[in-house]
């Protein structure tokens, strides 16, 4: 049961995107791919219970995590992005809980800009049927458990430094202007 690093080259030539900043961070997806592929096979001969075993338990975490939160993100983007509509479910939540889609883009982004290294992430609550912009730290720690990831920011430097230096907010304007609004609204459902 090995995974697939999935092609997201549909995304090359995206306005805001060099190809070389693309590329480098498809190289890093693949090695979050081939380390939680590595790590599932390493299990198969380990015996359960020793240090070795629990350091590379706490290690898939991040590995495999690396690796879906990467896929979610190029999922939810799109050369040229999409508009989001305005009768959408996700246009009535951000209504009643930010007072309108401008509330609640300030405070994604105002999530995205904080200082560090992590992910901005627009996380539904199932159970509650609430939503919240979230940081995740690292990719092992600070998820909402339960949560559903409708729209992923990746804010780790690889994902804007090349193109933007220590401009974050720039790759923020040019990562929302890429954004596939139908594959968010699809999440949700």
């Amino acid at each position: 049961m090995n995974y697939e690093a999935k092609n997201f080259d549909h995304l090359l030539g995206t306005p805001g995107f060099s190809d070389a900043l693309l590329k480098n961070h498809f190289t890093l997806y693949q090695g979050y791919v081939t380390n939680t592929n590595k790590l599932l096979e390493e299990f198969k001969k380990m015996e359960p219970g020793t240090p070795q075993f629990a350091e590379l338990r706490r290690r898939f975490g991040w590995e495999w995590n690396g690796m879906r939160l990467h896929e979610l993100y190029f999922g939810n983007m799109k050369n040229g992005g999409t508009p989001l509509t305005e009768d959408g479910e996700l246009s009535k939540v951000f209504t009643y809980l930010w007072g309108s889609f401008d509330g609640w883009k300030k405070d994604f982004i105002a999530t995205g800009a904080m200082r560090g290294i992590g992910w901005a992430i627009l996380a539904y609550d199932p159970v509650k049927k609430m939503m919240f912009n979230t940081w995740v730290n690292e990719h092992d720690t600070g998820h909402l458990a339960g949560g559903v990831p409708l729209l992923i920011m990746d804010v780790f430097e690889h994902a804007f430094m090349l193109d933007y230096g220590v401009k974050r907010a720039d790759y923020i304007e040019a990562f929302f202007k890429a954004i596939d609004w139908d594959v968010v609204e699809t999440r949700l459902q």
